[in-house]
């Protein structure tokens, strides 16, 4: 199994800045992707930026130039750095990973961490 586990959410006001972590643990052959996601009240869960094994990142058109994402591979670690943030931001950030398990492929799930920012 593979578990998942973010950090790094709180409250901020607008313009602020917070920083995510994400972390994999347990028993994997490799990771493909490290990704975040957000789910604001009353809408679905869309990406806000994904990071592939080979380097390649993808980011949603309302975090460009806002928010960053990077990633430890010694740490199966990922961040999302995110700066000048807006009301609109304010939604649960959840991790996803993905990769190859010891026997089949996997995509896991954090618990999600909350973000909120005031106006």
């Amino acid at each position: 199994q593979v578990q998942v586990v973010e950090s790094g959410g709180g409250l901020v006001e607008a313009g602020g800045s917070l920083r995510l972590s994400c972390t994999a643990s347990g028993s994997f052959f490799s990771i493909n992707a490290m990704g975040w996601y957000r789910q604001a009240p009353g809408k679905q869960r869309e990406l806000v930026a994904v990071i592939l094994s080979g380097g390649s990142i993808n980011y949603a058109d309302s975090v460009k130039g806002r928010f960053t994402v990077s990633r430890d591979t010694a740490k199966n670690t990922v961040y999302l750095q995110m700066n000048s943030l807006k009301p609109e931001d304010t939604a649960v950030y959840y991790c996803n990973v993905g990769g190859s398990g010891t026997y089949y492929p996997f995509d896991s799930w954090g618990q999600g961490t909350r973000v909120t920012v005031s106006s």
